[in-house]
């Protein structure tokens, strides 16, 4: 029997506090120089199928080609632009030609992802500026939490640039000194996943046991029976040769290069704390935007939980039961996902199908 109810005590905490209070959400985006900073109170009489929520990729999103269909859209080339004087290197160009390789890299991915997700925001500000007027909360999966809070006015573009670039390059170091990747597991009631766990951490190498506190563990809930697991490539490839021994439905390999959501990433999260150190202190949100470690909307404390997502689990089904939970007569408003790729309308789907009706996504 998957032992989840505990993990998933923070969404059914919060949930029934933000389905009661879901009319705070009445914000509206206001058009600023940057594009993305500025809101003004939204009309309380704006019906929730007038509103739009924001959802922000993270890494295994990227492919080769992407940026390609917004580079007609004013601003975006100076975005690219922007993010390559800052980077030292032609962002464009590695998001338009790869190779697929080299894009997924995290020195490469996460800016790219990131500039390509805000880039995504000037298309819907040219095509649909009511849908940025009436976005009432965002939120961001992984390295995406960083474009959701910029586009709340957080952080400005180049400050949020910063944060990704530390982010990357830690995360880069680590991933060079544990090599290890993510698997989605699918289960079933009768799975036991945390037994599988356990039994890849104690197949490994005893030598492997001194790089790292935890080289196997859960990174994050995706959606019912949707897990990923994190950890090195030895503790996989045990999880990927024995999962039906545990009754797991399926595994397959995430298109990352890293052991990433794990305790493994603690470096990556001091690199955070120090780079926010040199930092003005982060603009409180304009419109919720929902964490990945707590399920809560951040406040004035985006700096401590932004750097502990770095090396935290992801509760993105919770975060979408807290957005999406309402009573049946409750219509839906317009889901978005911003950036590269549908993954997150894909967990959308799984988690509420009533919601998944009104989704859409950016072709980028």
């Amino acid at each position: 029997m998957l032992k989840s109810s505990k993990l998933l005590r923070p969404c059914w905490r919060l949930a029934p506090t933000l389905k009661a209070n879901y009319d705070e959400f009445d914000y509206a985006y206001k058009r600023g120089e940057d594009g993305f900073c500025q809101f003004i109170d939204r009309p309380s009489q704006l019906p929730i199928e007038a509103t739009a929520i924001f959802l922000f990729p993270g890494q295994g999103a990227q492919f080769v080609g992407m940026g390609k269909n917004l580079l007609k859209y004013p601003g975006v080339k100076e975005m690219y632009e922007t993010a390559s004087s800052i980077l030292r290197t032609d962002l464009l160009k590695t998001c338009l030609e790869g190779p697929a390789d080299k894009l997924r890299n995290n020195i490469h991915c996460q800016p790219a992802i990131y500039v390509t997700s805000l880039a995504a925001v000037k298309k819907i500000q040219h095509e649909s500026p009511k849908m940025i007027e009436n976005c009432v909360a965002a939120a961001g999966y992984s390295v995406g939490e960083i474009a959701a809070l910029t586009f709340a006015g957080s952080f400005t573009f180049e400050e949020g640039l910063h944060l990704v670039r530390v982010r990357a390059e830690a995360m880069q170091k680590i991933c060079e000194q544990i090599p290890g990747g993510m698997l989605s597991v699918r289960t079933t009631h009768e799975s036991r996943l945390y037994d599988c766990i356990n039994a890849a951490r104690n197949a490994c190498p005893l030598d492997l046991k001194t790089l790292a506190v935890c080289h196997c563990q859960i990174a994050a809930f995706l959606a019912p029976e949707v897990r990923v697991v994190s950890g090195t490539n030895q503790a996989l490839e045990f999880i990927e040769n024995h999962y039906e021994q545990f009754r797991l439905k399926s595994v397959k390999r995430l298109d990352v290069e890293g052991p990433y959501h794990t305790v493994n990433m603690e470096p990556a999260m001091k690199a955070m704390i120090r780079a926010f150190g040199k930092m003005e202190e982060p603009r409180n949100p304009k419109i919720p935007v929902l964490c990945n470690y707590d399920v809560k909307p951040y406040h004035f404390n985006v700096n401590p939980l932004l750097a502990i997502s770095a090396k935290s689990i992801v509760y993105w089904e919770q975060i979408l039961h807290c957005l999406y939970s309402r009573p049946d007569t409750y219509p839906f408003p317009v889901t978005v996902e911003v950036g590269p790729g549908r993954q997150l309308g894909v967990t959308l789907r799984l988690v509420n199908r009533k919601a998944f009706q009104r989704y859409q996504n950016v072709e980028v």
